[in-house]
């Protein structure tokens, strides 16, 4: 797949609540996030949500300020990912926001989310089934398309 991803906030969060935060760390892959991305997940902490701090996950700050056009179509965090992704020449992003995703492909980024993680863990044999963190994901109120998800349980076999 690609040996180094930058993830967004949304993800993070949905490892976190679907009990699956560890599972990014046992890939062999490389996990950054920009400061902004550490800086949403800090302001949601002291908001009182669970504190996101998974020692897999670096931190890197931007060399130049997002594009004022990212900043005005997505939030800070997905804009910075998009930036880090592009100043650092990693091809790869995960974020789970249909906005985000879109313009990470527009950008020339291939995209990931928590589903092609999950899909990730159970070809590495971290997982041998990715449909309970689905149901889970469900029961914690995030939607996934349903087509999308009968599609990738078929893909993984499930």
């Amino acid at each position: 797949m690609h040996d180094r991803i930058v993830i967004d906030t949304g993800p993070l969060i949905t490892l976190a609540r679907i009990g699956a935060l560890d599972i990014p760390g046992r890939l062999p892959f490389e996990f950054i996030c920009p400061v902004q991305v550490r800086n949403e997940l800090d302001d949601g902490s002291h908001a009182g949500h669970p504190d996101v701090r998974p020692p897999w996950l670096a931190v890197e700050a931007l060399r130049s300020p997002a594009s004022a056009l990212a900043m005005s179509a997505l939030d800070a965090g997905e804009a910075a990912v998009i930036q880090l992704a592009l100043e650092r020449d990693i091809a790869w992003v995960c974020i789970d926001e249909w906005k985000g995703r879109r313009a990470a492909l527009a950008a020339g980024l291939r995209v990931t989310g928590v589903l092609g993680l999950l899909g990730q863990a159970k070809k590495h044999g971290i997982v041998s089934a990715v449909k309970p963190f689905i149901q889970k994901a469900r029961a914690e109120g995030i939607r996934y398309d349903a087509v999308l998800v009968a599609h990738f349980l078929e893909a993984v076999g499930e």
